[in-house]
């Protein structure tokens, strides 16, 4: 059923003075703020009728009213005026411009969370586990450091225990075919290509390059966190998310299976633009009172994680959506520039 104008103006002014004081809103309160010229009768009728709607709800103990689920969702999608960010002063404290990639996804965390005062949350891109270059390093008898360059720059050890004590020679002469033939690759693909490949080399070369290509995945995969979070402890503060053992319980499961948030996460990565996920309502928030606002983000045109900002339910919507946005166009320009 469509709100009209007095409905809508009125269900604005309940959640903006709801979100900024955490009150049930009176009547009364509602035709000062409103800047609507109606009777406390009117207001009275139109607020059960928004309720009947599902759109508010009164707790017991308050003559006021409070928005539900429903009631967030038709605000942030029909009523909410969103503030302007000024985008260059979000960069200049956000500090993206080249760095490695790990570095950018925990700046942006970071920054979506003192942005907000809020948790920040990035989904960390697919990886597969690519590498640009490897070497051997010979530390003793039988004794190998696998040395694993990903093309980001960033570097993985990994110790390997050999059958054989390979020299010097043997271990730049498979270094440089892993790289010749294979940099660039998933070591996962390199595996089924290797196979075929192995009867034309010695036996105990293959030997050491299939175990350095085990070594390897194993390595690039314990590397790849699936998501950076950054502000957790600012939840804690948040009332209506910590208020009672049950919540905080919750919301500590939420931050350490991350499962839930993955999901979600994986979910709005195939959205284009802001997407709101409001808790009661959405079944993917593990948590009735709690939001998440998040948005997809692009390497050189292609999206490859999603980040965002969780909060309370009541949070400023009008201030973190242009965070989120911001934050995801920044991001995706300094990864695209990489």
């Amino acid at each position: 059923m469509q709100l009209d104008t007095r409905a809508q103006t009125l269900l604005k002014a309940l959640v903006e003075r709801y979100i900024a004081d955490g009150q049930p809103v009176g009547s009364r309160a509602l035709s000062k703020i409103s800047g609507l010229e109606l009777s406390p009768a009117t207001i009275r009728n139109i607020m059960a009728d928004l309720e009947e709607m599902g759109y508010v709800a009164s707790p017991h103990t308050s003559a006021g009213r409070i928005p539900t689920p429903r009631g967030y969702r038709i605000f942030v999608d029909t009523l909410l005026t969103v503030q302007h960010i000024d985008e260059s002063s979000v960069e200049a404290r956000m500090r993206l411009q080249s760095q490695q990639p790990q570095k950018l996804i925990a700046n942006a965390a970071q920054m979506l969370s003192s942005l907000s005062q809020f948790a920040g949350v990035v989904m960390t891109p697919r990886h597969e586990s690519v590498f640009q270059q490897i070497e051997f390093l010979r530390l003793g008898e039988k004794r190998i450091l696998l040395v694993i360059v990903s093309p980001g720059g960033d570097v993985q050890n990994r110790l390997l225990l050999t059958d054989v004590d390979y020299t010097p020679a043997q271990l730049i002469q498979s270094a440089n075919y892993i790289n010749q033939h294979f940099s660039g690759l998933a070591f996962d693909d390199i595996r089924s290509r290797l196979q075929g490949e192995l009867r034309q080399l010695q036996s105990d070369m293959g030997r050491l390059m299939q175990v350095a290509v085990e070594a390897g995945s194993e390595a690039m995969a314990e590397s790849a966190e699936d998501m950076v979070i950054a502000g957790e402890r600012n939840l804690l503060s948040v009332s209506d998310l910590s208020s009672n053992m049950t919540s905080l319980r919750q919301m500590f499961d939420m931050f350490e299976q991350k499962t839930g948030l993955m999901q979600l996460l994986d979910v709005s990565s195939k959205a284009s633009g802001v997407q709101i996920f409001i808790g009661g309502e959405s079944n993917l928030v593990p948590m009735d009172e709690m939001s998440v606002v998040t948005a997809p983000y692009e390497a050189n045109g292609k999206i490859v994680g999603t980040l965002g900002v969780i909060g309370p339910t009541r949070m400023a919507y009008e201030r973190v959506i242009p965070i989120v946005d911001i934050t995801a166009k920044l991001l995706s320009n300094a990864l695209s520039h990489n």
